[in-house]
């Protein structure tokens, strides 16, 4: 039995192209999980797996498509974390807080999130991007199944709250990519305005505010529909 690291097998036949190829992600994961997003070098990356930097070049094509297969990966296994999270007829601030609080621990899908679409997608292939959209609408997709149970929504509905949730943390999140300023003695009018600027508290707020509506929306909707049968049953009666 072969108990070489798949990284350091000869790829031939495509299981093992397939094994060394996640076997550069996992190391990429972990180097970025050291550097960050702009730190991060190919040719690093290359030194850190014992393989030529060209040979990186033939799993990913870029530096940015290496990032947006890690950006897919973590998004699938956010996506599950945060499913097994929910449970039925949660509140919108629950909801919300889950959402929030397991998509910061993930530690690699929010920095790629905030770079996918100014950064990111610029410099991937259309084939290999169109290949990224489709990955991310299925994933949408499960969302919206599971966060209509637990929101009592219908499956458009919670849709809708799925991508708007993403759109919101993107922006609330920017606040944190900025350098940290938490060791420096800062006045106290500063620390207050660097406080009421902190995405938890900002992504919470909001988010309940628009899934809220939402909610509210459906329950007028549904309202409204039981008025219009009552008044067709009347009609009829005449």
């Amino acid at each position: 039995m072969n108990t070489t690291p798949a990284i350091y097998q000869r790829a031939r036949s495509a299981e093992q192209k397939a094994l060394r190829r996640q076997a550069v992600l996992d190391a990429a994961e972990t180097y970025f999980h050291e550097v960050g997003y702009e730190a991060f070098s190919m040719a690093q990356l290359a030194r850190n797996t014992g393989l030529a930097k060209g040979t990186l070049y033939l799993y990913f094509q870029t530096r940015e498509e290496l990032f947006l297969t890690l950006y897919e990966q973590s998004l699938i296994r956010w996506s599950q974390v945060f499913i097994n999270e929910l449970s039925d007829s949660m509140s919108s601030e629950a909801y919300a807080q889950s959402l929030y609080t397991t998509a910061l621990a993930d530690g690699v899908f929010l920095p790629l999130l905030t770079r996918l679409e100014h950064l990111i997608e610029h410099n991937v292939a259309i084939p290999r991007l169109i290949e990224s959209k489709r990955i991310f609408i299925k994933q949408v997709e499960v969302l919206a199944e599971r966060s209509s149970k637990a929101l009592k929504l219908s499956t458009a509905q919670a849709s809708e709250i799925v991508k708007t949730m993403g759109v919101l943390l993107i922006g609330a999140t920017q606040t944190d990519q900025s350098p940290s300023l938490e060791n420096e003695e800062l006045p106290t009018d500063v620390l207050k305005l660097m406080a009421s600027f902190s995405s938890e508290p900002l992504f919470i707020k909001n988010a309940v505010r628009i899934i809220e509506g939402i909610r509210a929306e459906a329950s007028s909707n549904i309202q409204a529909n039981k008025t219009n049968q009552t008044l067709k049953r009347i009609t009829k009666n005449r």
